[in-house]
């Protein structure tokens, strides 16, 4: 494998020291010998909890603003006397004041329940207002806010909720085709006939209340789902509407004793190569980091954010939720799950400035409003300008399409992962538009990171190695899991405790970083290094590509060598090539000449699927967040290829 070692060896303490000092220089670009550096130390790190900063900061400065609109809920969904809801009738729409008049009502109504600091409370439901009220209302408690993916089919959910513990689970009775109320209750008759409060299962032995959340149009449809559940507790009834109360004596006694260090979230990592695990988030790292992140947006209290994403994970929790609320800005969901039609209908319509998204969130989005734009339809997106791309790497092509096509044009695009926080990189609306479409920024305040080889030295910029984070961002650890922990996060001789990212990156002489791919997911092909994300975007810069995902595919010669998925636009399935769902406009030989030309031959593919063609699957393996599971793909890659299916053979024979 070839890599340039540095020239000298250079103590991780003397380049941090030296990146300081250039830190200190006013205008100091172009100064990093090194891949290394440490994010500013102002605005100083705030030392709050949620509740309290809410209180004092947010409440305190933007009461009167608008803080959430949910575009498929009624107003007063949850009962208790009906507010202003900002004059509209259609559907619920909060300002702060009654953003926090319901979270206090959540809360009071947790401790009723006997939720204490610590326990576990899991959540199971679309991006609603319920998921919103949670997310402050266990903060506000000191219960940690357990965040599952709606996916999870029984086995997967029985068993997220038995490793962390959880005592209380608030679910929706359906999204989609599963229905979670009577799948809980089939599968564990103990959740059936024990009465609320009580629930004794052997498989989840901490759970105690199974509380559900109407998320229908009709109550009749939500009084059936849960009738044969004994157990099930309708979520508007556990809400204590009465401000004067024990309740808010015991809530307040209960914030008194937070900490701003104290777990209020675990996430469950997405799961791309194995079992889930379950990251333990502190007030400390979510806060501070919803900040920076609304700060390299520059979002205002006059921002409304159409949050896509959903919020079982981190980019919807924190980049969206948080890096909005901190700012004073308006939240948008447009629908519980993702909907191209109401997203575009929520931007139109609620003049939103900024929309978040993953990769395949945006194709469909851009795909909806080409759509409408054929059908003579005028949309009015003039208030948008910013945004984030995030989830994962971000292909050249669809970045430059959101800032020509939305009118995105402060666009920023974001690195991290959940055990960060999540984000540590970011662009901002400032930076030029080539490093915002091809970089994702820079490090955030408070932050150090650096890349480093096999032997852990500092490689020079412009090298590739594995990127390592250190700073308040932080997990505290995987829950209860020791050697998981340790296997990630690690001290170095100076005592700095590094999370290993696993990701390969390259970092610049001005510290703008580029992720080209996950460790294990780079191509050694002959002993060379070839990085599958820069391939990607060689590909979907292609006009009939929609989308790629680059895989290792073994070679009795070359060790690996390049295999390529790929989806193809919609309207370029025509001509050249007969397949089960219509015909492709492009053969596997024009996909290795788009990388030959545009790259070189070492990258060029040796294989080529296109996404639904006979014998290969209709969609690529996607995780929950919008990552492609390339162990899949290099699953599937082995089988076919030893078939000799989707080999590159010349264009005038016929490829298999």
């Amino acid at each position: 494998m070839f890599r340039i070692r540095p020239r000298t060896k250079a103590s991780t303490r003397q380049i941090l020291t030296a990146q300081k000092s250039c830190q200190r220089q006013a205008s100091s670009l172009n100064n990093l010998t090194y891949s290394v550096t440490a994010g500013p130390q102002t605005p100083p790190l705030i030392a709050s909890t949620l509740s309290n900063y809410f209180q004092q900061e947010i409440l305190a400065k933007h009461s009167t603003r608008p803080a959430l609109i949910c575009r498929t809920e009624k107003p007063g969904a949850h009962g208790g006397r009906i507010g202003m809801n900002l004059g509209v009738e259609r559907h619920l729409a909060w300002d702060f004041e009654e953003f926090d008049r319901h979270i206090e009502a959540l809360a009071r109504g947790l401790v009723d329940l006997g939720v204490k600091k610590g326990d576990r409370v899991g959540v199971v439901m679309g991006n609603n207002s319920a998921y919103a009220m949670l997310q402050w209302a266990c903060a506000s408690i000191g219960a940690i806010l357990v965040t599952l993916n709606p996916a999870y089919r029984l086995p997967e959910l029985i068993n997220t909720l038995s490793l962390v513990g959880v005592s209380h689970l608030i679910v929706v009775p359906r999204i989609r085709s599963s229905e979670y109320v009577s799948m809980l209750s089939e599968a564990l008759p103990s959740i059936r006939y024990s009465t609320p409060g009580e629930i004794q299962e052997p498989s989840l032995p901490k759970l105690k209340h199974l509380i559900v959340v109407d998320n229908g149009s009709d109550l009749k449809d939500f009084e059936k789902d849960i009738e044969n559940t004994r157990s099930a507790i309708d979520f508007r009834e556990i809400l204590v509407w009465r401000e004067h109360s024990s309740e808010e004596k015991e809530l307040e006694r209960a914030m008194r004793e937070l900490h701003h260090e104290d777990v209020i979230n675990l996430q469950f990592t997405s799961g791309t190569t194995g079992a889930p695990k379950a990251v333990s988030l502190t007030h400390h790292n979510l806060l501070n980091n919803g900040i920076s992140i609304g700060r390299c947006m520059r979002l205002t209290n006059q921002d409304v954010l159409c949050n896509v994403p959903p919020l079982f994970h981190c980019f919807g929790l924190v980049l969206g939720n948080l890096a909005a609320w901190t700012h004073g800005a308006c939240i948008v969901y447009p629908s519980q799950i993702f909907n191209p039609e109401l997203i575009v209908d929520a931007v139109a319509q609620e003049q939103c400035t900024a929309l978040h998204g993953v990769p395949t969130h945006f194709l469909g989005v851009l795909g909806e409003l080409e759509k409408r734009r054929e059908m003579g339809e005028i949309l009015d997106l003039s208030r948008l300008r910013t945004g984030i791309a995030a989830g994962s790497p971000i292909p050249i092509d669809l970045m430059k399409q959101l800032i020509s096509k939305m009118n995105l044009t402060e666009l920023t695009n974001a690195y991290g992962m959940t055990e960060t926080s999540p984000v540590s990189f970011q662009t901002t609306t400032h930076d030029p538009l080539l490093k915002r479409v091809e970089t994702v920024g820079k490090i955030h305040p408070h932050v150090k990171a650096k890349v480093v080889d096999h032997d852990g030295n500092i490689v020079p910029v412009g090298t590739p190695g594995e990127l390592l984070v250190s700073g308040y961002l932080l997990q505290k650890g995987y829950w209860e899991d020791v050697e998981q922990t340790d296997n990630v996060m690690k001290e170095d001789e100076e005592g700095t405790l590094w999370m290993h990212t696993g990701d390969e990156a390259i970092m610049d002489e001005e510290g703008y970083l580029k992720i080209v791919g996950r460790i294990k997911d780079i191509i050694i092909r002959g002993g060379e290094n070839l990085f599958p994300v820069q391939i990607e975007n060689v590909l979907t810069a292609h006009p009939s590509i929609r989308e790629a995902a680059i895989v290792a595919v073994p070679d009795t010669r070359y060790g690996e060598v390049v295999g390529a998925w790929i989806v193809l636009e919609d309207h370029h399935h025509h001509h050249q090539q007969e397949t089960s769902s219509g015909s492709i406009s492009m053969s596997r030989e024009d996909v290795r000449k788009v990388v030959a030309e545009g790259m070189n031959p070492q990258n060029a593919p040796t294989w080529v699927w296109f996404v639904g063609e006979d014998g290969i699957p209709s969609e690529l393996p996607k995780t929950a967040s919008g990552k492609v599971q390339k162990h899949i793909l290099r699953d599937w890659s082995k089988d076919l290829a030893k078939k000799g299916f989707g080999l590159v053979v010349p264009s005038n024979t016929t490829a298999k």
